[in-house]
């Protein structure tokens, strides 16, 4: 199995067996984010996806995801908390 420096949990990390997306964004991803950390951004979002209603086919709805994305595992910033105030919306 192939190892990577994950940029948010440090060396000799699992890669991605392949890209998660077919983008540009895909491959940066599979370079820079181990397996483990995908795993747990998956689980963030299905809970992004399930308390904001979100239709991933929707463009917005992707647009914010990818935004999260790029904050969370790329940036390693903080995620979007879920605000139960705002059940069903989203802070665009």
């Amino acid at each position: 199995m192939e190892t990577i420096e994950c940029s948010r949990c440090g060396p000799e990390k699992p890669t991605l067996a392949k890209p998660p997306f077919r983008t540009e964004l895909g491959k940066r991803i599979q370079e820079k984010i181990c397996s483990g950390c995908w795993t747990e951004w998956l689980q963030h979002q299905t809970l992004l996806i399930n308390h904001y209603g979100l239709d991933p086919r929707d463009k917005k709805a992707r647009e914010f995801l990818y935004g999260q994305i790029e904050t969370v595992l790329l940036g390693g910033g903080k995620g979007k908390e879920v605000d139960t105030s705002q059940k069903g919306e989203i802070e665009w």
